[in-house]
């Protein structure tokens, strides 16, 4: 009987031992169970001092157990990230090898299509071909930005275009560092939240309704827009936009009325946008006297505060007039960082604005605004007055560098190629035109072109065309007065999405429609292509001669 009931035990122990094989592999716990009952069943003889069965709750088994089980769940999710991994790895290399293809399929074509449609030599040629093929690879993204922008070192110089001297000195013009040093500034702003206090202290200006929220954020876009690029003061007011409503009505509008503000405000002063850094550095270039930073905005003040108007008219049409509760800066403080950041812009203004005007009877230090600009970015940098790290260095965009190199590159090209030759024959069809109404048609042109092209890939390429191809029918500062218009609309693309960089932002993180920016965006270009126009045929004229 003893033996029976010893008996007994062991045999439903083994059998209980097969069934967890079977299910071992259906939840973790039944694996470490399957462990356990494993060793439970080696026993021995009960007459025998080693006939005990092993204890199935010792701490020692149950570690290893969890530790064989955790091995296996390691495995299993390195496995899973190497096949996602080396899937998401393939598909971008054949996008990339794709994007390269097609790319250098066009230069090819456009170089070969130059040479025998347009008469062209073989330097003017592989100079389209090229051109050609930066764009492309501009638009399809195959490769980065940066990479693409530095291409032109490399091929201008094998194709005999330019020399390596003249293709490197471009990405050290000084209109690089006027950039560079905005963007220090830019950085330093973000950080300690400095544009969270300016949009504050406007929506505090004005009601609560949503005319009166458009126009301060309109109004604080222009104010962060005279020291700060325009996609950088879209980035800084994008979170604000967001969280004031979650009606889609409204949030569209205010999120709209941030990228139009931006790009409106990327006119007021030359480091608004890349574009007006493009059209001045190319004027340099020319030899031409460039535009004080002064001068700049008096010629766009105007212009930027009749664009703002209409831009809070058109959309805040038929939103309504009901109040709206405005909880999104209750916690935000005006600090003493904040304080010394908002004197230091300020100051740097006002540095700006005397330094044209006091230039031409004392020049002692022998600055301009390119130096002064990046003197007060570095400013940023120094411990107990400034407010950034060396870490904080790496959020500067330096592919948009790179961009600018390669289009005062492009443009260098162009003049000291015969390629205006070949377009003047093209242009000659509208000389016997009145100047304000090439002036409307270079304008409308412009604004289309932005749906292909960046803004300032296209203002790098249409300036040098449009220069030479003009020569024989424009009279003294009407090509400069016909380059400032077409740069200045490329900033008033307000209906495409990928137009201008503010739109590109908003629409990607803001979640609109493409349907809302167009609708919103055509009525806006078309003031805007109307305003430009009178502008440089009536008031710009009297500055540029």
């Amino acid at each position: 009987m003893p033996r029976k009931s010893a008996t007994k035990p062991h045999i439903e122990s083994n059998t209980d031992t097969q069934k967890q094989k079977n299910v071992a592999k259906k939840s973790p716990k039944q694996h470490i169970e399957k462990i356990k009952d494993s060793q439970s069943t080696q026993m021995k003889d009960s007459t025998s001092p080693l006939s005990a069965p092993i204890s199935t709750n010792t701490p020692a088994n149950t570690r290893k157990a969890t530790r064989h089980y955790a091995r296996i769940k390691r495995r299993a999710k390195a496995h899973r990230i190497y096949t996602r991994f080396t899937h998401t790895t393939k598909r971008q290399g054949v996008k990339i090898i794709i994007g390269m293809f097609v790319a250098l399929l066009f230069g090819i074509l456009a170089a070969i299509l130059s040479h025998l449609y347009l008469q062209a030599s073989f330097k003017v040629s592989a100079l389209l071909g090229i051109i050609a093929l930066l764009v492309t690879l501009w638009t399809n993204k195959a490769l980065p930005l940066g990479v693409v922008s530095l291409l032109p070192i490399i091929l201008f110089p094998s194709f005999g275009i330019l020399d390596t001297q003249s293709a490197t000195a471009n990405y050290a013009n000084p209109i690089i560092y006027l950039f560079l040093g905005g963007f220090m500034l830019a950085t330093a702003t973000e950080k300690i939240g400095l544009h969270k206090v300016i949009a504050k202290r406007f929506l505090s200006l004005f009601p609560n309704t949503p005319k009166g929220i458009i126009s301060a954020l309109g109004l604080a876009a222009c104010v962060l827009g005279t020291a700060l690029s325009n996609s950088t003061t879209a980035i800084l007011l994008l979170p604000i936009a967001l969280s004031i409503t979650q009606e889609y009505a409204l949030k569209m509008r205010f999120l709209l009325a941030v990228a139009f503000g931006a790009s409106i405000s990327g006119i007021t002063t030359p480091i608004g946008s890349p574009p007006n850094l493009i059209f001045l550095g190319f004027l340099e270039k020319l030899g031409f006297d460039g535009i004080s930073f002064t001068t700049w905005i008096f010629m766009m003040a105007p212009l930027t505060c009749l664009m703002l108007y209409a831009m809070i008219y058109i959309l805040s049409y038929k939103s309504g007039e009901y109040q709206l509760e405005v909880n999104a800066f209750s916690d935000v403080q005006t600090t003493a960082a904040h304080k010394r950041l908002l004197f230091c812009i300020v100051a740097l203004l006002l540095l700006l604005f005397i330094n044209s005007p006091i230039k031409p009877f004392y020049n002692g230090l022998g600055l301009n605004e390119n130096i002064i600009l990046l003197a007060f970015g570095l400013l940023m940098f120094v411990p107990k007055i400034g407010f950034l790290d060396w870490d904080d260095s790496k959020s500067i965009p330096y592919e948009l560098i790179f961009l600018f190199g390669a289009g005062f590159c492009i443009a260098t090209a162009f003049s000291q190629s015969e390629l205006g030759g070949i377009f003047e024959d093209y242009f000659r069809q509208f000389e016997n035109l009145p100047f304000i109404v090439f002036l409307f048609i270079a304008c409308v042109c412009a604004i289309i072109a932005t749906g292909f092209l960046s803004t300032t890939a296209l203002i790098a390429i249409l300036l040098p065309i449009i220069y030479t191809a003009t020569q024989s029918f424009l009279k003294g500062s009407e090509p400069t007065i016909t380059m400032l218009a077409i740069t200045i609309c490329a900033s008033f693309s307000f209906m495409i999405p990928i137009s201008t960089p503010p739109n590109a932002i908003v629409f990607a993180k803001g979640n609109i429609k493409a349907w809302d920016m167009v609708r919103f965006g055509f009525l806006l270009s078309v003031v805007g292509i109307v305003l430009v126009t009178l502008f440089a045929f009536v008031y710009w004229r009297w500055f540029l001669g």
